[in-house]
């Protein structure tokens, strides 16, 4: 399936993984709509890196959280570009909590967490299905991550949010077949700065993996790529984390 001349919404769209996928999906020639809610210079530039490499991308401004800012994002998409194909639901916002502190998880984090990962992603769903229905080929493609499967994290209600996560992607794939597939990519460490997480953090992922290696940005972006391309997949969850989870800890062989 060509991607030529098709439009996305990628959430989060300015900064980490959100901009591999932005550049990614222009390379395939698809006009993006690059979301952000306050990382304004940083959904430019990618605009700018885009368009200056012959591409189409426009900056969109609004809160996946706000229900109200994704229908009016979803109907400017719709004035701008008239027909939306893709969505890729990559907005999210943890903060780092160790798990047994079960006192620190306040409902002010709960809430943030839950309405950004996964009411967010609903919301951008549900708003856009109009559009998305209207093409073919069209799909959603949910940027999970691994802690939903590991239940380990940044939090415990992060990894939660992104369990439910997976969950809704199933439950969505069966709802709106066959006119639109929903699909989810499951990344485990990115060196990005999500969290804040300390640079030790990675050194040490980079070398429990069985491939010695952590994700890229682009490593997940491909994934993205593949999905919306593959037209006989849905419902399904890619694990990009060097295999890792599935495998478990790199095997060191003693000589």
């Amino acid at each position: 399936m060509t991607l030529e001349d098709r439009v996305a919404l990628v959430t989060g769209g300015g900064t980490g993984i959100g901009r591999g996928v932005s550049e990614a999906l222009a390379r395939q020639g698809v006009k993006v709509a690059v979301n952000y809610s306050q990382s304004k210079e940083g959904a430019e530039e990618v605009v700018r890196h885009i368009m200056a490499a012959g591409g189409v991308a426009e900056p969109i401004q609004g809160s996946v959280a706000d229900e109200a800012d994704v229908r009016r994002m979803i109907g400017q998409i719709e004035r701008e570009f008239g027909r939306l194909d893709l969505v890729v639901n990559n907005a999210g916002w943890s903060t780092r909590i160790p798990h047994e502190r079960l006192e620190d998880l306040t409902d002010e984090i709960w809430d943030r967490t839950l309405n950004t990962n996964l009411r967010g992603a609903f919301y951008c769903a549900r708003a856009a299905l109009p559009l998305l229905k209207k093409q073919s080929g069209s799909s959603i493609v949910n940027i999970a991550s691994v802690a939903g499967i590991t239940g380990m994290g940044s939090s415990i209600v992060y990894a939660a949010s992104k369990a439910a996560l997976l969950s809704m992607t199933r439950s969505l794939a069966r709802a709106l077949a066959p006119e639109v597939r929903v699909n989810a990519v499951a990344p485990g460490f990115v060196r990005t700065r999500f969290a804040n997480w300390p640079s030790t953090v990675f050194d040490e992922g980079e070398a429990q993996s069985p491939l010695g290696v952590l994700a890229t940005p682009e490593d997940i972006a491909e994934a993205v790529v593949f999905l919306a391309r593959s037209g006989a997949i849905t419902g399904e969850t890619i694990l990009v984390d060097g295999g890792t989870t599935t495998l478990g800890p790199r095997y060191r062989k003693h000589v």
